[in-house]
């Protein structure tokens, strides 16, 4: 995959937590759902009124979106396995290479924040993983400011939160395809991971080009 330079150079590197600074969350709630993703968390290239939407935009608590999402599931004849879901961001793996990509962007000069679709319920946990107020310069954790990805409003809320940076002088990594669209459509680069190595590798070639091009 091939990503464009923006104009200018790029001071700016937002990346996602679940799926990028760790191991995806995807398989375990997919196992949860009988197979059916979409059961549990809705479209998540939308931002819309599931109940998970609505629990990451903290306007639903996680009780509350088991017991609306097994009453959707009877509906479709799936018998949801919430217990799948126990430890759930405990169980997750630290992308170390990613971490340490982003301590060296940090000396390197460049602004550097997170930006996570999240859980309430879950903030204790998944703070626990990384030192993530040392690893960033700001945290943007979508239940506490009312806004999920992919809607361009919560990356130009952490563009705002770093001093008013351009967006195009931004570029953002994350692993669901909705949020990287909905970084573009914000004015941002941004990068869509699958495996974290050939991530690294490609942001190395868009803050070169950036750099070269400036």
């Amino acid at each position: 995959m091939t990503t464009t330079a923006p104009p200018g150079p790029i001071s700016t590197v937002l990346f996602d937590f679940a799926g990028v600074v760790t191991s995806s969350p995807w398989g375990p709630l997919t196992a949860a759902g009988g197979g059916n993703l979409e059961l549990l968390i809705g479209v998540y290239a939308d931002d819309g009124d599931h109940p998970w939407h609505r629990v990451e935009r903290g306007e639903l608590a996680i009780t509350d979106w088991a017991v609306e999402v097994a009453q959707m599931g009877q509906e479709q004849g799936v018998e949801v396995d919430f217990s799948l879901l126990q430890g759930l961001l405990g169980d997750m793996t630290v992308n170390e290479q990613i971490v340490d990509r982003i301590r060296r962007l940090r000396g390197e000069g460049y602004r550097v924040g997170l930006i996570t679709n999240n859980v309430r319920e879950g903030s204790t946990a998944w703070r626990a993983k990384v030192p993530v107020d040392e690893l960033f310069d700001v945290v943007i954790d979508s239940c506490e400011v009312g806004m999920r990805k992919p809607n361009p409003a919560i990356y130009h809320h952490a563009l705002e939160l770093l001093g008013g940076i351009e967006p195009a002088a931004a570029v953002f990594l994350d692993d669901a395809p909705g949020n990287v669209e909905g970084a573009k459509a914000a004015g941002l680069a941004a990068i869509l991971v699958d495996d974290p190595d050939a991530a690294i590798a490609e942001l190395d070639e868009l803050l070169a080009a950036a750099s070269a091009a400036s």
